[in-house]
């Protein structure tokens, strides 16, 4: 199963955007599945569920953090790409989800959060009308891509 079809089901599964795109990549980093569903779960439905940035976007800028920056606060090369790799991450994302990686803009929102942090139920209807999974598939897509291109300018 590659990193798109993880990614995938486990949102299908009923992990939010961030979860899933986080723990699809987790083992990249070292990183335990249970661990990265806990430490990734505040940031669905665009953070707590605000529809801020898209859960989607946060969870790939953790693993692109995960993989390239160091852990030395003084290293500004390390930090200056990973903010590099976000940024390109991020206009990948807006060219397939109209310009944007805000959660409420993508499902077409005129209110700033939603009144319950409830989620709603998963249902072939949810399905239909959100682009969530989309979002979900071409995080993981988009990703991958920038792991792969991030690898190759390292040889």
């Amino acid at each position: 199963m590659n990193r798109v079809e993880k990614a995938a089901e486990l949102f299908l599964e009923g992990f939010n955007c961030s979860q899933s795109v986080f723990t699809a990549f987790c083992d990249r980093f070292g990183m335990d599945e249970e661990t990265a569903k806990k430490v990734s779960a505040g940031l669905g439905g665009g953070v707590g569920r605000m529809r801020e940035v898209c859960g989607a976007v946060s969870g790939a800028a953790m693993v692109i953090g995960s993989i390239t920056c160091a852990t030395d606060g003084d290293d500004k090369q390390s930090k200056a790409k990973n903010y590099e790799l976000v940024r390109e991450f991020a206009e990948r994302f807006k060219q397939r989800h109209g310009d944007t990686v805000i959660c409420r803009e993508m499902l077409k929102l005129n209110i700033p959060m939603e009144n319950s942090a409830m989620p709603e139920n998963r249902t072939a209807e949810y399905y239909k009308n959100r682009p969530c999974l989309k979002a979900v598939e071409d995080a993981a897509d988009i990703l991958s891509q920038i792991i792969e291109e991030y690898e190759k300018e390292r040889i």
